[in-house]
C-alpha cells in the first residue's frame, strides 16, 4: 500500500491509499468468491453454479467494488498509522481511481486539530472585592416574601402582577386548533408565558367577563401551521387574584425553610441572608476572575476547530437542556410553545457557547500536553470512586460503563485549569 496525506482546512484532509499488485489481485479474488456464493443462475441452485460460468456473467466493476469493501478498513488504518493521524470522527470514502491492476481509495478524514498556544502563564488577575449592601439584603428578604405570598381573591379589574383564572380556546379562521384550549388556567399577568399581546389584553377585565382576544403568532413559532398567523382566543375570566405579602417579622421568619435551616427571629433570617449573599458574591467574583483569565489564555491560542466537534458539543448541550426541562416537570415541546422558539433558534443561540467550550477544552488539553501532566493510578481510582458516590452506583459498575481514558482526559484538563488559575490573586 502507498499512502499520501493532504491537510485541507478545519483539520480535515484527504488520505489517499493505493493498493496494487498481489494484494489487489487477492482482494478481487476474495470478493468474487464472496459474490459467487449468493449468485443466482438459471438451472442451478443459489450459489451452486460453476465459478467459470459465474465469472463470465459477473462484471469486473462489481467485483472490484466489492474488493474495495474488503480492503477499505485495512487501508484506512494503514494510512492513519503511517501519517500518525488522530481521527476524531467517521471518515467518508470515495474511489479516486480503480482498474484491475490497482485502486486508489480517497478518505476524507477529520483529525484532532493542532493547537498553537499563546501565553498561558505569567498573568495576574485581581478578583473583585466582595461587598454585601443593605439593598441586596432587603431585596433577598423581599424575594422570600414573594415566595411565601398568598394568592387572595381580588375585587375589581385584572392588573399587571395579578393572576387571572381563565378558560381559553384559540381559533384560526373560525376553526379551533389543536393545543389552543385550556380551562381554569392560572395566568400571571406580565409573566410573558403566553403569546405576545395576549396577557396585555386581559388587563381591565373582571371576574365572569368574556372577551375575544386577537393575537398574531411569532414568525418563528415552532408550530409551522400557526407561525405568523392571526388567531382569535375566546377567553372567560373566572376570578382575579392578587398576591398578599406576609409581614416581615419574627413570625414570618419562623415560617421560612431554607436548606433545612430554621429561624426563630427576623434577625436570624437576616444573618443567614448576609452569609448566603457573601458566599454567592464570592463565588461570582471567583467565576468572573476565572472567565477573564480563560479568555486571555484562549484568545491567545490559534486553532482551526472542525465543524463536527462543535456540532457534537451543541448536540450535547441541547440534550442536557432538554433533560433539565424534564427534571423541572416540563417537556421540550411545551417550552417551545411558551417561548415561541423552535429547536433551530435554540441551537443558533447555543452555537457560540458550543464553539467556545470546544476551544477551551482543546487549549487546556494542549497545556496539559506541554506541561507533561499525567494521571496516576491512584488519581484515576479516586475519581472513579467520586463518580460512584455521586451517582450512588457500585464502583465496579462505574468502571464498566465509563472509559478510563475519558476520565484521564478530564483529569488532565482539570490539572491544566488548576495550573493557570494560580494567576488569580
Amino acid at each position: 500500500m502507498k499512502t499520501t496525506w493532504t491537510l485541507k482546512e478545519k483539520s480535515t484532509g484527504e488520505l489517499l491509499v493505493t493498493i496494487d499488485g498481489e494484494e489487489w489481485a487477492n482482494a478481487q479474488e476474495k470478493a468474487f468468491n464472496k459474490l459467487a456464493k449468493n449468485f443466482e443462475m438459471p438451472g442451478f441452485r443459489k450459489g451452486q453454479a460453476p465459478k467459470a460460468l459465474v465469472r463470465k456473467q459477473m462484471s469486473d466493476e462489481r467485483i472490484m467494488v466489492e474488493a474495495v469493501d474488503e480492503v477499505a478498513t485495512d487501508a484506512l488504518f494503514k494510512g492513519l498509522e503511517e501519517h500518525q493521524l488522530n481521527m476524531i470522527t467517521r471518515p467518508t470514502l470515495d474511489i479516486d481511481k480503480m482498474t484491475k491492476d490497482e485502486v486508489t481509495i480517497k478518505f476524507i478524514v477529520t483529525v484532532a486539530p493542532e493547537v498553537k498556544l499563546g501565553k498561558y502563564k505569567g498573568f495576574t488577575i485581581k478578583k473583585k472585592a466582595v461587598e454585601v449592601k443593605d439593598k441586596d439584603v432587603e431585596k433577598r428578604l423581599k424575594d422570600y416574601q414573594e415566595r411565601y405570598a398568598e394568592l387572595v381573591e381580588k375585587r375589581g379589574k385584572v392588573a399587571k402582577g395579578n393572576t387571572a383564572i381563565i378558560d381559553f380556546e384559540g381559533f384560526l379562521d373560525g376553526v379551533a386548533f389543536e393545543g389552543g384550549k385550556g380551562e381554569n388556567y392560572p395566568l400571571e399577568i406580565g409573566s410573558g408565558s403566553f403569546i405576545p399581546g395576549f396577557e396585555d389584553q386581559l388587563i381591565g377585565m373582571k371576574a365572569n367577563e368574556e372577551k375575544d382576544i386577537t393575537v398574531t403568532f411569532p414568525e418563528n413559532y415552532q408550530a409551522e401551521d400557526l407561525a405568523g398567523k392571526e388567531a382569535v382566543f375566546k377567553v372567560t375570566v373566572h376570578s382575579v387574584k392578587q398576591r398578599k405579602l406576609p409581614e416581615l417579622d419574627d413570625e414570618f421568619a419562623k415560617e421560612v425553610e431554607e436548606k433545612d435551616q430554621k429561624f426563630e427571629t427576623l434577625d436570624d433570617l437576616r444573618n443567614y441572608v448576609v452569609d448566603t449573599l457573601t458566599k454567592e458574591k464570592t463565588e461570582e467574583a471567583d467565576q468572573n476572575a476565572e472567565n477573564e483569565l480563560m479568555s486571555k489564555v484562549v484568545d491567545g491560542a490559534e486553532v482551526e476547530i472542525p465543524d463536527v466537534m462543535v456540532e457534537d458539543e451543541l448536540n450535547q448541550m441541547v440534550n442536557d437542556f432538554k433533560n433539565r426541562l424534564t427534571q423541572q416537570g416540563l417537556t421540550f415541546d411545551l417550552y417551545k410553545q411558551f417561548t415561541g422558539q423552535d429547536e433551530a433558534k435554540i441551537r443558533e443561540e447555543m452555537g457560540k457557547d458550543a464553539y467556545n467550550r470546544v476551544k477551551v477544552r482543546l487549549v487546556l488539553s494542549e497545556i496539559a500536553k506541554q506541561e507533561n501532566m499525567e494521571v496516576t493510578d491512584e488519581e484515576l481510582e479516586e475519581e472513579f470512586q467520586t463518580i460512584a458516590n455521586m451517582y450512588k452506583m457500585d464502583l465496579a459498575k462505574v468502571k464498566e460503563q465509563i472509559d478510563a481514558n475519558a476520565v484521564k482526559y478530564d483529569l488532565r484538563i482539570r490539572k491544566a485549569y488548576d495550573l493557570i488559575k494560580q494567576a488569580i490573586k
